[in-house]
């Protein structure tokens, strides 16, 4: 189904995989003696990465990039935070397309005003710097970014993790807010030349098999072994024709969950009609490898023998083929049960599936398909044929249903697909991302959804833990889900089932869009008052780095992977992501609970220093941490030594791009984390932009929770490029250790010297 090569590989004509060695150096001195290529690194030339990267760095150096792109995109989560820390740093207008998507909170609900107190602000910012704004329930972020801003060649960067166009030719990156506020203030996005895997498409998938089971397929062979971690994807292979662009946007926007960089796609006819249908026809050109293109590895999958795939809570690799998970249920249920249980470490409920087995099948209490991944025209239209003249029943199963774009529903309202799915007993919803994170269809307690959207992590679908709750999530594609709800809730392939796919035509009508988006773009408008609510809040002010650094431990996180989730809950803090110190407050709330009490005593202490008092005033137990320092280290000044908060987890930041996963934790005092390894590059650039050191200890824990660390000279190690900081643990005794730092760009050392991004501009 999978194969993973163990090296590099060149593609000859995009077609002839050779791998690097014996056959490969032959390739190499063949094209030596035809002039062509010089060896596989002038072939990694070869590369539509490399070509698109290469026409939007601003460096001079590939090795070094300076990337400036094309369009920006943030959602109502994520463009209040990103416009008030640019407007603090000296934001006149928006110097490229910025689209403002309310997507995410759309239900003005929660909170009061709060909600649509942010919609206001962003449709007046959009006005003011000259915008693009899209209402609530008329898009989801990336439907309307592939409909109206994609193009091939392109480079978008936007405040979402799941920005991913890569089957429009476009590379698209989610990073966290502070790298967006960098484009908008005309600076740019730094990072080393990233690695290109290849991905080979061959065969054609089996009618029932969805671009969702692709996806998973691929997501399980390479997320736990970390093979295209902050890497490129690319695509190439005879097998892309055989797949509409519905059917690729699929598979692409769930690239995100391997933890690679970014996409891209080889562009065919396909490509091209699609952008003819969407009224952008000069967005198309043929985008293909070189003759000759070098990768860093290659995953070879055959389609042909993909087949219905389901990813069991609590993460989209947890994967298994729906026919293997109905064989072998008992086995499997308690292998999930097990590893579900573990990431949970929770004495407050109890996770179990063995109650949705009845005589020998699995039931699921609730079907979604929604959102960036599962709401398109396609994925609905071929739900709708499987379920056409069935009833969901009248028991606990429940479906619905979210086009991703009113563009999308208007195509199937007209085409009666919205008809039949409604008469089967199903509901339709308008455009919203809320079931992917917590925030629309959250279950029952106890029950497991399947759904056809982006994750699946612990309580990400909106349960609590902290309140006695847990609920769950598989992912699984639109096609099965719609068979399992024929089943009413029995789970089912969609293999399993006989049907046909009527595919009727899309049409798309912009109309819809010019009678109710805004679109300021090229015509900023100062005169624009900015309308604020009671909500939106100012960052509180940061200090710089300091000479020395005393840190306290307040939270020990041994998890394989710790997920932006984990570090600041999604759901229902969404309204809050304007008003950081109010946001903070639920920072590790469903991990660790005590953090924030723990992170609040600790910032006493820094207060008082800032304000020219004694810190152990505020914090006892200063006293005798400072009597253990002064037994190692003779030239302690207490004026100069920075008191904060840190926190340890093996491998933070999967998953979200999230800011306030990093903000928080400052906001609250937070001065470094310590990690094993960062999950995501967008999570460690957060730390950084947040003015936090992002630490790497390779050995074992040597400290506990509750100890403090002193870290004498880091402002100067931060200075000359330090790599390894030598600390010391002060808990029962003093000991030392040593802190990595990883590489640091200039500009990063200097984020950090200034205590934050919106410190380094101002």
């Amino acid at each position: 189904m999978i194969k993973l090569y163990e090296g590099g590989v060149f593609l000859l004509n995009g077609e002839v995989i050779l791998e690097d060695g014996p056959m490969g150096c032959m390739v190499g001195n063949f094209l030596r003696s035809n002039g062509d290529v010089a060896d596989k690194y002038e072939a990694r030339k070869g590369t539509m990465a490399y070509s698109i990267l290469e026409a939007h760095n601003t460096s001079g150096n590939m090795e070094k990039l300076k990337i400036k792109f094309d369009a920006l995109a943030s959602h109502d989560i994520t463009y209040v935070g990103i416009i008030q820390t640019a407007r603090a740093s000296g934001l006149e207008k928006f110097p490229i397309p910025y689209v403002l998507t309310n997507c995410h909170n759309s239900l003005c609900a929660v909170g009061g005003t709060i909600n649509e107190d942010d919609h206001l602000f962003g449709l007046s910012c959009a006005k003011r710097y000259g915008g693009i704004y899209v209402p609530a329930h008329q898009a989801v972020i990336h439907q309307y970014m592939r409909e109206m801003q994609s193009g091939v060649g392109r480079m978008i960067l936007g405040s979402d993790s799941h920005t991913r166009y890569g089957a429009l030719g476009t590379m698209a990156i989610g990073e966290g807010g502070p790298e967006l506020v960098k484009q908008l203030l005309n600076k740019t996005y730094d990072v080393d030349m990233p690695g290109v895997i290849g991905v080979y498409l061959t065969g054609e998938p089996v009618k029932g098999v969805g671009p969702q089971d692709v996806a998973l397929a691929i997501i399980g062979a390479v997320f736990k072994n970390g093979y295209v971690k902050n890497k490129v994807m690319e695509f190439v292979g005879d097998g892309i024709s055989k797949l509409s662009m519905d059917y690729r946007n699929g598979i692409d926007v769930m690239t995100t969950e391997t933890t690679c960089l970014s996409s891209v796609w080889m562009t065919d006819d396909k490509t091209k009609e699609w952008y003819i249908t969407h009224g952008r026809p000069d967005m198309y050109r043929e985008q293909r490898p070189k003759d000759v293109a070098y990768y860093d590895g290659m995953i070879y999958v055959d389609l042909s023998k993909i087949r219905p795939m389901i990813a069991m809570p609590f993460h989209p690799s947890n994967v298994y083929t729906i026919e293997e998970l109905n064989a072998n249920l008992d086995d499997i249920i308690a292998e999930v049960e097990k590893s579900g249980a573990s990431q949970l470490e929770s004495d407050t409920v109890k996770f179990t599936l063995r109650d949705k087995i009845k005589e020998g099948r699995l039931f699921v209490e609730q079907g979604v398909i929604a959102g960036c991944a599962g709401g398109t025209y396609e994925n609905i239209c071929d739900a709708r044929d499987i379920i056409k003249g069935h009833s969901i029943g009248d028991g606990e199963f429940a479906l619905s249903v979210y086009p991703s774009s009113q563009p999308v529903f208007l195509s199937l309202v007209e085409n009666g697909a919205i008809g039949d799915i409604m008469v089967s007993g199903a509901t339709v919803r308008s455009a919203f991302c809320g079931p992917c994170f917590g925030a629309g269809d959250v279950p029952a307690n106890n029950c497991l959804s399947i759904r056809h959207s982006t994750r699946n992590f612990p309580n990400r679908e909106g349960s609590k833990i902290t309140n006695g709750q847990i609920a769950s999530v598989a992912l699984m594609d639109a096609r099965s889900i719609a068979a399992t709800a024929v089943n009413k809730g029995r789970l089912t392939a969609a293999t399993e089932l006989d049907f046909e796919f009527t595919s009727p035509k899309y049409f798309f009508n912009k109309t819809v869009y010019d009678n109710r988006c805004y679109d300021g773009w090229g015509k900023p408008d100062p005169s624009v008052e900015l309308k604020f609510g009671p909500n939106i809040t100012d960052w509180p002010a940061m200090s710089a780095l300091t000479d020395d650094m005393l840190i306290k431990v307040v939270s020990v996180i041994t998890d394989p992977v710790t997920t932006t989730d984990e570090l600041i809950p999604s759901g229902e803090t969404s309204s809050y992501r304007s008003n950081p110190l109010g946001l903070a407050e639920f920072t590790l709330s469903r991990k660790d609970p005590a953090y924030v009490g723990r992170a609040k005593e600790v910032q006493k202490a820094e207060k008082a220093r800032l304000a020219g008092e004694d810190p152990v005033s505020a914090l006892s137990e200063l006293k005798e941490v400072y009597d253990k320092i002064d037994t190692v280290y003779e030239e302690l000044d207490i004026a100069t030594t920075g008191i904060g908060s840190t926190i340890y987890a093996v491998k933070p930041g999967d998953g979200s791009a999230r800011e306030q996963a990093a903000s928080c934790q400052k906001v609250l005092g937070g001065w470094a984390n310590i990690a094993s390894e960062y999950a995501t590059k967008r999570y460690r650039s957060n730390l950084i932009n947040w003015g936090m050191l992002p630490f790497i200890l390779e050995e074992g824990i040597p400290f506990e929770n509750g100890d403090y660390i002193f870290v004498p000279g880091v402002k100067d190690a931060i200075k000359n490029k330090v790599s390894e900081m030598p600390a010391f643990i002060i808990g029962k005794e003093v000991k030392p250790f040593t802190l990595k730092m990883g590489d640091l760009t200039d500009d990063e050392r200097e984020i950090i010297l200034a205590g934050c991004l919106i410190n380094y501009y101002r």
